[in-house]
């Protein structure tokens, strides 16, 4: 676990990295989606990759207000199992791969596990000075 006081900005936390690049092989992967799902599928597995760096960098300016940032940890948290779910279509529609879903689900279960070891050490983020 990153050190509160070594952590100047959100980018710096392992987790948000994690997050971030996944966010990012996300969009690269459905650019190959069909058309179709434009709006659906890949809006929305877009939209919540994404959101789980976006819940995390909010959380990060609130940490003056515990429940604020436990509260935006765990709509990180969300955002992310969200994100599993929509890789499932993904896969049940066959536009990714076992290969890649397996990867990608993977990365999000560890996504998971850091955000909520952050929420049960979330007074050692918070503490103001």
């Amino acid at each position: 676990m990153e050190n509160k006081n070594k952590i100047q900005k959100v980018r710096e936390l392992n987790v948000y990295k994690s997050a971030f690049s996944s966010a990012m092989e996300i969009f690269s992967i459905t650019k190959s989606f069909p058309t179709t799902e434009i709006y659906s599928l890949t809006d929305q597995i877009r939209r919540s990759s994404r959101s789980v760096c976006s819940n995390l960098a909010e959380g990060w300016h609130k940490r003056r207000y515990i429940a604020a940032f436990i509260n935006k940890l765990t709509d990180s948290v969300q955002e992310a199992a969200e994100t599993q779910t929509w890789l499932e279509f993904s896969l049940a529609c066959g536009y990714i791969n076992q290969k890649t879903f397996d990867q990608l689900y993977e990365q999000y279960e560890h996504i998971i596990a850091q955000l909520l070891t952050m929420v049960t050490k979330a007074p050692t983020f918070c503490k103001t000075h």
